[in-house]
């Protein structure tokens, strides 16, 4: 207890309070929840309902138990044919979902994902770096033109309200999921991401997310994402692209040998 507060202490003294008059965000950061299962609550349940599929993993085939992260509680506000296909992409995973192809997973999921990721801050723009799919967003906080393609991460401009860091991202394609039940948005979404820092370990995150082609009112999601304090932490890169080749191209490839790992 003693030499986590202290290895606390020691972090915040590392990192100046402000950066040009802002909050300093510079750290590595990570959500401690089930969001990237599930956005809305769910209890445990097993990876498929077809007791053939995943049986070797035993106790680890199963989705934990957790809690909304949506401010206030309830159910996305998907449009009735909205909801229809996120059940289709709930009966199709994992196969469907992006993150099994590898794929950047676009913005909020990224945030959320069971890994850590990196805030770099200066007197410009913010760099934030994931180490899934080695991806990474430039946080714009002077160029606020329109994006000249739609693309997995879109483009991200920033903003300072007070002491909060706001983010709008706009010109995702639309390709990705919001977690891995299946819920998803299309390229007309718009996030916009509210970073709150509340001491020098733990920020407030909040994130809208607005699609009128398939929510029927703006949504918003909360959490608290907190600073790894392990004495020389640094990101790992996740490659995961060598691990999607029979998946992606297995109509090409034929059956998977069996002495195949």
């Amino acid at each position: 207890m003693l030499f986590a507060a202290s290895a606390a202490k020691a972090q915040q003294l590392e990192h100046p309070a402000k950066i040009g008059g802002h909050p300093n965000f510079n750290g590595i950061w990570q959500a401690l929840n089930t969001a990237y299962w599930n956005l809305e609550a769910h209890s445990v349940e097993p990876f498929s309902k077809d007791p053939e599929e995943f049986w070797q993993l035993g106790a680890l085939a199963v989705i934990p138990a957790g809690k909304s992260v949506l401010k206030g509680g309830g159910s996305i506000p998907y449009l009735p044919e909205a909801l229809k296909q996120r059940d289709e992409n709930r009966s199709k995973w994992p196969q469907a979902d992006p993150e099994a192809k590898c794929y950047m997973l676009g913005v909020p999921r990224v945030t959320y994902q069971p890994f850590p990721f990196q805030i770099f801050q200066g007197n410009g723009d913010l760099l934030m770096v994931y180490p899934f799919a080695a991806t990474n967003r430039v946080i714009h906080m002077t160029d606020h033109s329109e994006a000249p393609v739609d693309s997995w991460m879109g483009k991200s401009d920033g903003s300072w309200e007070g002491d909060v860091l706001v983010v709008t991202t706009t010109a995702e394609n639309g390709k990705s999921w919001l977690d891995r039940s299946g819920n998803f948005a299309t390229n007309q979404l718009k996030v916009t991401e509210r970073f709150k820092l509340l001491d020098g370990n733990h920020i407030w995150y909040e994130a809208t997310l607005e699609d009128p082609k398939i929510f029927s009112k703006p949504w918003t999601i909360e959490m608290p994402l907190y600073r790894l304090i392990d004495s020389n932490v640094q990101l790992l890169e996740h490659k995961c692209v060598p691990y999607t080749d029979h998946l992606l191209y297995h109509d090409l490839l034929g059956p998977k040998s069996q002495s195949q790992p």
